[in-house]
């Protein structure tokens, strides 16, 4: 197999990443039509997403050792049958308990199949421009914003949330299922250039090694705290804006623009990556993201939405991607699919406390001036954490 296809690989990703990501983040465009037609309350129903990011990193724990012993494509086939079941489920669920249940597990497991199984394998089929191939992959979740969150809001506005969301999930099924017959191992040659690399300082460690390492936890712990950061202000930012008075079809065109900006950012910050080093670029971004998700607290007009969210969207974009570069860089190959499985997880929890203090936060103060403080100075942990990364490993192998 030419070594052209790992473009395949990551185009495959792409649109993985996208359907699955655009579809778990669309809760963010149904969150109003919800709870007016429902009387479910926004904490009830946003706890829908804490539960969906919590199932999602035990399942990247899961689905990242799964993909370590069988490969990619088993994983991301049972993504895909399940993310679609899920989003049927859901639009039809009659209690705020099923749609919890329905969105929060089965979405969650679902959507956790597909960016860590999809990530593993890009870093095995590329040796050179591997961070700007992982940002590619990840771009995916930039686009998300710009294609499922209009059209959920488009579906919402002709017909109702339920239709908008069942629609969503046949479409969930029509976009992967071709999608996954595209993904392959690398080729056999492919894989066994990494011993003509500068090895990984990790690569001879099992997995009970790697995860107690001081190069895991202050991975992990950047992970965690930079997802707690950004992950409430995503969530809510659409109706934060319709707070400060702009019109719904606006507002979440605000949540497009940052989807764009992340694209870019993406791209931006792993062609950075290559050239500069990983640490000193993710460690930019995390800082000049805790800068803009305070500046929040000073915008009303829609204008000044735009501009934030050209920033915001193109850091919190641009660094995910990192954290999948340092692991391969740091662990190897061999055991990244569960070592990078384990950071998603402890991410996943991050992402989890944002959405249900958004809500908490609201239904107590009736506004989100106490969810984009606390966020900015969890913005600021991640980036003093991120100082603490070891060197990436630089040793050459001695000659046979």
């Amino acid at each position: 197999m030419s070594l052209s296809y790992r473009w395949v690989i990551v185009a495959a990703g792409a649109v993985m990443t996208c359907v699955a990501i655009g579809a778990m983040f669309s809760l963010a465009i149904f969150l109003e039509p919800m709870a007016l037609d429902t009387g479910w309350s926004r904490a009830g129903i946003s706890s829908a997403m804490t539960l969906n990011f919590l199932v999602m990193g035990l399942g990247g724990f899961a689905w990242g050792a799964v993909y370590d012993r069988l490969g990619a494509r088993p994983v991301v086939l049972a993504g895909a049958v399940l993310l679609g079941l899920a989003l049927v489920v859901a639009s039809r669920a009659g209690s705020l308990l099923v749609f919890q249940l329905s969105y929060g597990v089965i979405v969650g497991l679902a959507a956790s199949a597909f960016f860590t199984p999809m990530i593993a394998l890009t870093t095995a089929w590329f040796d050179t421009n591997r961070s700007l191939a992982v940002s590619l992959v990840s771009a995916g979740m930039g686009v998300a914003p710009m294609t499922i969150s209009p059209f959920a809001q488009w579906l919402i506005t002709a017909y109702d949330w339920r239709t908008a969301m069942f629609d969503i999930g046949v479409m969930a099924w029509v976009l992967l299922l071709p999608a996954v017959l595209l993904v392959r191992q690398p080729p056999v040659p492919a894989a066994a250039t990494e011993a003509s690399w500068p090895a990984a300082e990790g690569a001879g460690m099992s997995v009970r090694q790697a995860l107690l390492s001081p190069q895991f936890i202050v991975l992990g712990l950047t992970f965690f705290a930079c997802c707690a950061a950004h992950s409430g202000p995503i969530f809510h930012m659409v109706s934060y804006a319709m707070l400060c008075g702009v019109a719904p079809m606006a507002a979440v065109s605000i949540y497009s623009v940052e989807g764009l900006a992340g694209l870019g950012g993406r791209l931006l910050y792993g062609v950075l990556a290559d050239r500069l080093g990983v640490k000193p670029v993710l460690i930019a971004g995390l800082a000049i993201q805790a800068v803009v998700i305070a500046a929040y607290l000073a915008v009303s007009e829609l204008g000044q939405f735009y501009t934030l969210a050209v920033i915001f969207g193109a850091t919190y974009g641009g660094v995910m991607p990192l954290y999948a570069v340092l692991a391969r860089e740091y662990f190897g190959q061999r055991i990244l699919g569960t070592v990078f499985g384990a950071a998603t997880m402890l991410s996943s929890l991050g992402m989890a406390f944002g959405p249900l203090a958004g809500g908490m936060v609201f239904d107590a103060y009736a506004n989100y001036s106490w969810l984009f403080i606390g966020s900015a100075l969890v913005g600021l942990g991640a980036a003093g954490i991120a100082i603490a990364f070891p060197p990436l490993p630089r040793r050459e192998l001695q000659p046979a």
